[in-house]
């Protein structure tokens, strides 16, 4: 007869814990930075096509960590989800509280289930006027561009992040290093700087535009705020 081995709730919850900072470890960080009109992502990326940050709706972003096949499906599931929404109701419905809340609650029931918890760590963003849509007040960091910032942890853990945050690897030089390069009152490229600094001094060498991947929103631009930097545009933006 087989042997049933128990294994205290607490372990299994600290084991899967585990496996997955792991595996998020593993991989590249990424950085969010706000500024006046919204938020810039960077994080190194050599590849030209397998991104980790995109557009989700008009003024929505998604950014994550961890392994790449696990993130790009929960990426095309939110586009699905944001689609469906504008289409049923109207575009302005589509905000990102829902979304970062239906990415909680996968993350959440797949951290406690039987499968392997998922290996990601993930942010959604929004910019929208000068209130958020719930019409709370903003940081004086991000006034302008009512910035929601949310960070979905592998359990399912959702925080509502301000200024910078940082997920994948080295997050705490990282978070040391953005606090002391952060100021109010920043531009985009500003930020950008600041982002990829950051990066570069925990990294220990110089990141060029050829390894990186910036992206962001900015509440300036029409309807789709979702931006890219690449190529010579970011090495300009880089090296002024």
């Amino acid at each position: 007869m087989a042997a049933n081995f128990y294994v205290a709730p607490e372990q299994l919850m600290k084991d899967r814990a585990e496996y997955a900072r792991k595996g998020i470890a593993r991989g590249r960080a990424l950085v969010a930075v706000a500024f006046g009109h919204g938020v810039v992502f960077a994080g190194e990326n050599p590849s030209a096509s397998l991104h980790k940050t995109s557009e989700i709706y008009d003024s929505i972003a998604f950014a994550a960590v961890g392994r790449y096949n696990e993130f790009e499906a929960l990426r095309v599931a939110g586009i699905r989800l944001a689609d469906v929404k504008g289409y049923q109701y109207a575009r302005e419905d589509v905000t990102a509280k829902p979304l970062a809340n239906a990415y909680s609650q996968a993350l959440g029931a797949s951290f406690m289930g039987e499968t392997k918890p998922f290996e990601v760590e993930l942010l959604i963003a929004q910019v929208d006027g000068e209130r958020t849509p719930d019409g709370g007040d903003h940081d004086e960091a991000t006034a302008h561009s009512g910035l929601e910032l949310f960070h979905i942890l592998y359990d399912g853990s959702i925080v509502d992040e301000h200024r910078f945050v940082a997920i994948g690897g080295d997050t705490e030089p990282l978070r040391a290093e953005l606090e002391r390069r952060f100021e109010v009152g920043m531009d985009r490229d500003d930020a950008v700087r600041v982002a990829v600094g950051a990066l570069s001094e925990v990294a220990g060498r110089t990141l060029g535009a050829e390894v990186l991947e910036v992206s962001g929103l900015d509440a300036r631009r029409p309807r789709r705020r979702f931006f890219r930097l690449e190529g010579e545009e970011l090495t300009a933006v880089l090296t002024a």
